[in-house]
Formats: C-alpha cells, sequence, structure tokens
C-alpha cells in the first residue's frame, strides 16, 4: 500500500513526520510512503538519519499551509501546497491513503476541491474515537460539514457504524443522535428528519434515539452522530476537560497521597496513553474514494506512524467496500 504523508503537516514538521514515517516503514513491509514536501530540506534531514529507505520517494512540494492560515485562501493562494499535492496524488491513484496533521481545514477543504467521494456518500465527515466508562465510542462528524443534512447525518450513521465494529471491535454498535435531550421530538427539523430515516432503515435494532452530551462519556451509544460545527465543539471541549482533569489528579492528588510518587505519576500517565490521540494516530475522513487520516497538529513521531498503521489496517478491513455496500442498498 502506497501512502501520501503530509511532510510539513502538524506543529514540529517536518522532523516528527520523517521520523514517524522511518517508524511505520519498519513496522510493515508492504508499506511504501510518499513524503510530500521540499525536496532539498526532506532530503537532508532523511541523510542525517542514515539515508532515503528504499520503499520512501520523496515527491517535492514547495509550498504549505500554516496552522492559523484560513484554508480556502491559502489553497487559493498556495497551489503547490503540500497537503494540495497529497490529494492530487490519490486524485490520480498513484496512491491509496492521504496522512496529514496539518491544518484540519486546508486538509478537508483539499480534499472536498477533488470530489474523491465514494459512490453514493454525499458529504464525507470526520470520525473521532472518544473513551468512556466502558469503552470507546465514535463522533462524527467532528468538523467537516458544519451545516450538515439529515441525509448527510444518516450516511455518518452508517459510515461511524461500519468503522467502529471493523476497526473497534465494536459488535452490533449502537448508535445515536446527539440532542438536547432524550426524548422523542426534540432538536431541529434536521435531527428529527434523520431521526426518521434510522428509524426507518436496517440500523433501527441498533438504534437507541437522542444521546445528550453526557451521554456520550456515559456509553449511551457506541456511535454518536452529529453535524461537524457541533462535533468540533465537543471534540475541543473534551480535549480542554480531560487536560484539566489530568493535571489537577498530578499536581493535587499524587501531592496529597502518602505513595510513591514516582510509581503514582507512572500509575497517571499509563492511565492518560489509554486515551490520547497518539495511540490511535488521528481521525479518518469517512467517505473518501480512499482513505485519509486527520492527525492532531501535536502529533509526535508514534502519533504519526499510527496513523500509517491505520491506513493499511483501513485498506485490510474493506472499509470503503463496506460503506458503498451498505449505502447501496439504502439507495435501492
Amino acid at each position: 500500500m502506497r501512502i501520501a504523508l503530509d511532510a510539513m503537516g502538524g506543529d514540529d514538521a517536518p522532523e516528527i513526520n520523517i521520523d514517524g514515517a522511518l517508524k511505520a516503514l519498519q513496522s510493515y513491509e508492504k508499506m511504501e510512503i510518499d513524503l510530500v514536501g521540499p525536496k532539498d530540506q526532506l532530503t537532508q534531514l532523511l541523510e542525517e538519519r542514515g539515508g532515503i529507505p528504499d520503499r520512501l520517494k520523496i515527491v517535492n512540494a514547495t509550498q504549505h499551509v500554516g496552522m492559523e492560515e484560513k484554508p480556502t485562501v491559502a489553497l487559493r493562494q498556495k497551489p503547490d501546497a503540500s497537503i494540495t499535492v497529497c490529494w492530487k496524488l490519490m486524485a490520480e491513484k498513484k496512491v491509496q491513503a492521504v496522512v496529514s496533521a496539518g491544518n484540519t481545514g486546508a486538509v478537508v477543504a483539499s480534499g472536498l476541491r477533488t470530489r474523491l467521494f465514494l459512490k453514493q456518500v454525499k458529504r464525507p465527515g470526520i470520525a473521532v474515537t472518544l473513551p468512556t466508562v466502558k469503552g470507546p465510542c465514535v463522533l462524527m462528524d467532528v468538523g467537516a460539514n458544519p451545516a450538515a443534512r439529515s441525509d448527510h447525518l444518516y450516511q455518518y450513521a452508517v459510515m461511524g457504524a461500519i468503522y467502529a465494529r471493523e476497526m473497534l471491535g465494536i459488535q452490533g454498535p449502537r448508535v445515536g443522535l446527539l440532542n438536547i435531550g432524550s426524548e422523542d421530538g426534540k432538536g431541529n427539523d434536521v435531527i428529527r428528519e434523520a431521526s426518521g430515516m434510522i428509524s426507518a432503515s436496517p440500523m433501527k435494532d441498533s438504534y437507541v434515539g437522542n444521546v445528550e452530551g453526557r451521554g456520550i462519556y456515559q456509553a449511551e451509544a457506541d456511535v454518536v452522530i452529529c453535524e461537524g460545527f457541533v462535533g468540533n465543539v465537543v471534540l475541543k471541549t473534551s480535549e480542554g476537560m480531560a487536560d484539566m482533569m489530568f493535571r489537577i489528579l498530578s499536581r493535587e492528588i499524587v501531592g496529597a497521597l502518602d505513595v510513591e510518587r514516582e510509581r503514582a505519576a507512572k500509575a497517571f500517565q499509563d492511565t492518560a496513553r489509554r486515551y490520547e490521540y497518539r495511540e490511535t494516530g488521528g481521525a479518518p475522513l469517512l467517505g473518501i474514494d480512499g482513505l485519509c487520516m486527520i492527525s492532531h497538529g501535536s502529533s509526535d513521531a508514534r502519533a504519526m506512524a499510527n496513523a500509517l498503521a491505520t491506513c493499511v489496517k483501513m485498506s485490510e478491513r474493506q472499509i470503503n467496500q463496506m460503506i458503498v455496500e451498505a449505502l447501496s442498498e439504502t439507495a435501492e
């Protein structure tokens, strides 16, 4: 499998992307990587690390989109941006996946411009894995489609359920709609229409109805569906809350306990590691004809290696084929 890696995406690019690529190549013999970015700079960094591996090729891109830039403006002004080149490679079928820790808006916007949608998919969405009291939960969409229609939400339910089952090992995943109340009839017209569509679909037996925000972490559903605006707010709020809680626990509680400091600190680190983005590598943009992993801007080499590995696993599990088949059945 050949993957285009945006070498210039992320807070610590390009070094962490190079190290992540080298790490991934060591673990997956069938993986090949197109490292996209300024050729001279990337060549020098690779030479400092022992040279360019046989299964890695540098694809030159003279520009990149900064983390704080407005995506649509930057992409228009920078036609040779590394993320644009990555998507071009996939559109030309030269690679089967794109991975980037760069500006999320630019990653999504560049992808949407290619119109590389799977058959029957109307709008791709980002699916992120969140922790709950009973295990992982898929939240979709978290930013790709801030003005979703009811049919978009229905398709997210289909795609999210397949991802939860095949990638997270959740058998018969329960699907819910994020809403302001759990009662039937709550929410706006889009939510109510989406609810009716899911209730009348093959997923009706696994549909649990409306889920309030607190219900996400109480494991009321294995897949929670929402529009991208709401999902992004939930995700960013959750990240901030988690960071605050772990800081408080490590500073206040450990300091007050009569325990060995080193062991206690390690316990908190191990707990935090179970929930951090480095272990999953990022979030997939589902519904794309190909594969795309969007990694956190603060990703390190391990996170990037895991993002590359997730692309391989998604390909092996034939996630896209399952999505097309499921949506085709609904269309019929």
